[in-house]
């Protein structure tokens, strides 16, 4: 049983965090509150459907999402999250000025 539920709270926060949601505007253009909401639509789909099948597991879900470990562990990798979408939007410019300056001579 305590195998069977570590599983779950590796596979809630893998598909939490690894997921991407494919969408029609470029990465670019992402808003970095948007690239965060993803993992948490993913983990809301995946409550419903389990909840559609198992109200009891779905339940003992819930339960493991709101535990001071899974919460302290969801708001890291937020807080980590939002520095690398820092970083890459950073990097993004410096990729454009290098661009516009070297490549094309502006």
């Amino acid at each position: 049983m305590l195998q069977s539920r570590a599983l779950v709270i590796a596979l809630i926060l893998l598909l939490s965090t690894t997921l991407p949601e494919v969408q029609s505007k470029s990465i670019f253009e992402k808003d970095r509150r948007e690239l965060l909401a993803i993992p948490e639509t993913i983990a809301s789909y995946f409550y419903e459907a389990v909840n559609k099948v198992s109200p009891k597991v779905s339940q003992f879900l819930l339960d493991t999402v709101q535990s001071p470990t899974v919460i302290a562990a969801r708001q890291r990798i937020a807080k980590e999250a939002t520095k690398v979408s820092i970083m890459f939007e950073q990097l993004i410019e410096k990729i454009k000025n290098l661009w516009y300056t070297r490549i094309l001579g502006y």
